[in-house]
């Protein structure tokens, strides 16, 4: 079966639906949490998904923080400011961007973000398609083991997580 055009391959063939959503209440706990203050919530992971997308909160302290310019070979990401003030590179220039600012990056695109305010922001992250972020995340978060990496692991981890930095 087939839907008229452009929509993907049907997935789904049942008649009558399944009950399979899931809630990720708003009070939810950070997965990983960092010592500026900040963490991420696992909105959606790409194992949730069944690979389709990875949706990430991403909550930063009023420490500046946040990763410089870079690109993924096999990835898009999407950034949605919820609070406060954050930087987003769009691969030419740093900009400020607040609540409902939403800054799209297809694959390849240069960018990078940033909390430079001194106060605390927060924002969404959209993986497509869904990639394994979370290993990713909870190594960076965990100081003394991304410490103690050297410099061929390091360049290793980036790799294997599709982080190409400039």
């Amino acid at each position: 079966m087939s839907l008229p055009g452009s929509y993907p391959p049907v997935s789904y063939d049942g008649e009558s639906g399944e009950a399979s959503a899931w809630l990720r209440s708003h009070d939810a706990s950070h997965d990983v949490s960092h010592a500026n203050g900040g963490g991420a919530v696992y909105l959606a992971s790409s194992t949730a998904t069944k690979g389709a997308f990875g949706l990430y909160r991403w909550d930063m302290g009023p420490t500046p923080s946040g990763p410089g310019p870079h690109f993924h070979r096999t990835i898009t990401e999407s950034f949605y400011v919820l609070s406060g003030s954050v930087r987003l590179y769009d691969g030419i220039r740093w900009l400020d961007a607040g609540p409902g600012d939403f800054l799209h990056v297809p694959v390849g695109g240069v960018h990078g973000f940033r909390n430079e305010s001194g106060e605390a922001a927060s924002m969404l992250l959209l993986f497509t398609p869904g990639a394994p972020r979370e290993e990713y995340f909870e190594t960076l978060a965990d100081g003394a083991r991304r410490d103690a990496m050297t410099d061929e692991e390091r360049a290793d981890f980036f790799a294997r997580h599709d982080n190409v930095w400039l």
